[in-house]
């Protein structure tokens, strides 16, 4: 592969060697028995960097790699990286090629999206994802990702990680980003949220999917559609006018991905842009409880998760059991408990909604 540079990681302490990859099948017919995962990353295994949608510089990926060379891993950036061509990080062949070396090159264990914005959604149909099939990798992207991770799901059923790309991470390490490096190791997390009005108690067991509202409304008759039912939906959006919140989930209910549910979750959404017009009367939960009063699953708003600044890693494509409460809600990752130990929380003092539960297995 013709990259531009090729950043060497440092060893840090030995992690799991245990590949955690078969989840509990559980009595719900839409955990469909055990999923298979892609490997977990061990120390010196390298994670590539590519630009799918809108540029990056090269000089923007220092915190990026400050913090995988912590983490022990080696960096390859790729030929995007650093490119332009018009709004996106190349042309939609160059950005093409890019992924399609890194979705092929046996080397490189993970790939990290560089910048979301619009772009992903051009190029999906021409990558050649048989290699991906074969030996599949975690894919790690939020926002315009979403195009990718519905993609993947609807077509391979691999799982990807809905995250913090390339462009968030900040000099030091944050829950956002350490969330991720705790999912990539082979830890389970089980995160909490605060309690919220709107919220509908009860509990479900699904394979999580979702992401991105606009996205996902996008992928509505095509071959990538997201199939919904019997699964627990995360959505969030960002910056958006509320008519369009409304019209995306009237989208959503028309098309009948609202009504068999596991469970939904509410990540971050913003309406932060005026109507010219004229004002829309709801507010934003009212706007998205309205789509969904005739349903009894269990609903949970305001979770920690996308264009927030504590943006939790996900597992989109993996079975997760979720409970919602009067005290708050709480989601968690169902593995088969001959594989994995029960959960042991660690509270994070910087934020008292997260807990990482971090798993001691033997490699």
């Amino acid at each position: 592969m013709n990259r531009k540079k090729f950043i060497k990681g440092l060893l840090a302490t030995a992690g799991s060697t245990l590949l955690v990859n078969q989840l509990l099948a559980g009595t719900d017919p839409s955990l469909r028995g055990l999923v298979p995962q892609p490997p977990l990353l061990l120390p010196g295994d390298i994670i590539g960097i590519t630009c799918p949608a809108n540029p990056m510089e090269l000089k923007e990926m220092l915190n990026t790699q400050r913090l995988l060379q912590m983490w022990g891993f080696k960096i390859c950036v790729g030929n995007t990286v650093g490119q332009q061509w018009e709004r996106f990080g190349g042309s939609d062949a160059e950005r093409t090629a890019d992924l399609q070396l890194m979705l092929n090159d046996p080397s490189i264990k993970a790939i990290l999206f560089a910048r979301g914005g619009y772009g992903a959604m051009r190029i999906v149909d021409r990558v050649d994802w048989s290699a991906f099939q074969q030996s599949p990798k975690w894919l790690v992207g939020f926002s315009d990702m979403t195009a990718i991770h519905c993609h993947v799901h609807t077509l391979f059923g691999i799982p990807t990680l809905h995250a913090e790309m390339a462009s968030g991470f900040k000099q030091q390490e944050t829950i956002s980003t350490r969330s991720i490096r705790y999912l990539l190791s082979g830890n389970r997390i089980e995160y909490t949220a605060p309690a919220f009005g709107q919220n509908r108690k009860g509990t479900a067991q699904g394979i999580l999917v979702g992401g991105n509202l606009s996205l996902i409304c996008a992928m509505l008759g095509s071959k990538s559609e997201l199939q919904t039912e019997g699964k627990i939906l995360f959505i969030e959006e960002v910056n958006e006018f509320k008519y369009t919140l409304d019209r995306m989930m009237m989208s959503l209910k028309r098309s009948g991905k609202l009504s068999n549910l596991a469970g939904l979750i509410i990540g971050g959404v913003t309406a932060t842009r005026a109507d010219n017009e004229m004002t829309f009367p709801m507010s934003v939960e009212e706007i998205i409880s309205e789509k969904v009063q005739e349903y009894n699953y269990p609903i949970c708003f305001g979770f920690p998760a996308g264009h927030v600044p504590n943006n939790y890693a996900l597992k989109l494509g993996v079975p997760h059991h979720l409970q919602i409460e009067s005290t708050g809600s709480f989601l968690r990752e169902i593995i088969a408990p001959s594989v994995v130990p029960p959960v042991q929380p660690i509270e994070d003092s910087t934020n008292n909604n997260l807990m990482f539960g971090h798993l001691p297995v033997n490699g």
